[in-house]
């Protein structure tokens, strides 16, 4: 097991940091770009582990993909809607939701039999919210629990578009489906779930992608539609960078005084923007923004954070901006606890169904640094600013998890030690190389 020492960082932040590319992003550029008539070509890809594993089930599928040495260049051979072949083994996709739900919906209209298989924390996590929709659609899926835990196994099925109105904001499970729908006799027809006043869907990287690639989709607001049976056309172009990954960074500069950090590149789509609101409200804003850029479906800026010159200021998260906060509540805990006044994330029950409890990692190791956490039901109440003391802390193998400790750690008094911290390779396998270009007093221990 590896774990990181962390020592109060005594000076300021300061540099100019690009980001590896979006997971979603990279998740979604492997598929399409596998099932597209011609040669797909990528730059600034994901490498981390959850994107090898969507790579590695296209490959063990027939799909020819040549990577440049970092792997952060791809080269994909697509082979078309209907030209994936039957995998020798099962598909391994690791900790990887992403890869399981998205794949799900590709393999309910093949002409084989595929098994897909996790790590045990990604078996211990639901998927009969996207098995019940697909089914409805002619796929046959097989699993623990009626499908709704992994081993998930799918008969290719001939498939017959629906009409269905989502009963959450999930931009897997809509995924999955529109996925399904390109292999539907008919149209395909979404409903979101309605998941905030400011907008009327979840993430919509799978719609652009696929208006992107030459889908035959349509969007009205809350109602998304698909024809399937359209082959995709091959596309490329670079990923922009992931704006999660950027968040612990933008937090680490605006907690750490003195601090002064540039971001390029990052992406900006509208239903990823959330994290910029909420700093916000806390006081801190993005100076010398540029801007915007389209890189290929999606849009890119580039900007500059410092530490506000007053107190942070409390903020509250409400339920229906969780859709939009999900990846970034564990670093906006660490935030909440040098802000001024009562901070609450309100039911944030999404947390307890991601690589781990977050609610519950977040509240218990953040109390052994002396912040005053609690959570009641699936609510986090932060009352700040309060001083944080090191302690030894443990990532309870999620990555976001723990890359929040690490950065709580900067500020706090002593050293911290976060345990288990191979996870940060599923999402951001450069994190520490960033530190280290921030020149941050740390040290990896093995044990």
């Amino acid at each position: 097991m590896k774990s990181v020492k962390i020592s109060t960082q005594k000076t300021g932040l300061s540099g100019t940091l690009s980001f590896p590319g979006d997971k979603s992003l990279s998740h979604r550029a492997i598929i399409f770009g596998s099932l597209a008539e011609g040669t797909s070509h990528f730059t600034n890809v994901l490498p981390g582990e959850d994107c090898v594993c969507t790579r590695k089930a296209f490959e063990a599928m027939g799909v020819k993909i040549k990577s440049s040495k970092d792997a952060t260049e791809l080269t994909i051979e697509g082979v078309g809607l209907k030209g994936l072949k039957q995998p020798k083994s099962e598909l391994y996709l690791g900790n990887s939701g992403t890869s399981m739900r998205l794949l799900m919906g590709v393999l309910a209209g093949q002409s084989f039999q595929a098994t897909l298989t996790g790590d045990p924390s990604l078996s211990s996590r639901p998927m009969r919210r996207v098995a019940d929709p697909l089914r409805q659609m002619g796929a046959q899926i097989d699993g623990r629990e009626g499908g709704n835990f992994a081993p998930i196994t799918i008969t290719g099925s001939k498939l017959t578009g629906i009409n269905y109105e989502m009963p959450m904001a999930s931009a897997q499970v809509k995924s999955a489906i529109l996925l399904a729908g390109l292999y539907a006799e008919g149209p395909t027809r979404v409903k979101e779930a309605l998941p905030s006043k400011e907008f009327n869907q979840s993430r919509d990287h799978t719609e652009r992608f696929l208006t992107y690639f030459g889908a035959d989709i349509k969007v009205d607001g809350i109602l998304i539609s698909v024809n399937g049976r359209k082959s995709l056309k091959w596309c490329s172009f670079p990923i922009a960078g992931d704006i999660s990954s950027a968040a612990f960074f933008m937090v680490a500069t605006a907690i750490v005084s003195g601090s002064k950090i540039a971001f390029k590149d990052i992406l900006y789509n509208p239903t990823r923007r959330e994290i910029v609101r909420v700093l916000d409200r806390a006081g801190i804003s993005m100076l010398e923004v540029s801007p915007i850029k389209k890189l290929g479906p999606e849009e890119a800026i580039d900007f500059t954070i410092t530490p506000p010159s007053d107190l942070l200021k409390a903020f509250e998260i409400t339920r229906d901006q969780i859709p939009f906060l999900v990846d970034e509540i564990p670093i906006l805990c660490v935030l909440a606890t040098q802000a001024k006044g009562k901070s609450i994330i309100h039911d944030a029950d999404e947390l307890r169904v991601k690589e781990t409890d977050r609610i519950q990692s977040m509240v218990s190791q953040l109390s052994k640094m002396g912040a005053d956490i609690k959570a009641e039901g699936n609510s986090i109440i932060i009352n700040g600013p309060t001083p944080l003391t090191g302690a030894v802390v443990n990532s309870f193998k999620d990555h976001r998890t723990a890359m929040s400790l690490i950065v709580a750690g900067l500020i706090a008094a002593g050293e911290t030690i976060v345990e288990d911290i191979e996870c940060i390779d599923t999402s951001f396998p450069n994190f520490f190389e960033l530190l280290s270009s921030l020149k941050l007093n740390y040290k990896i221990l093995t044990r």
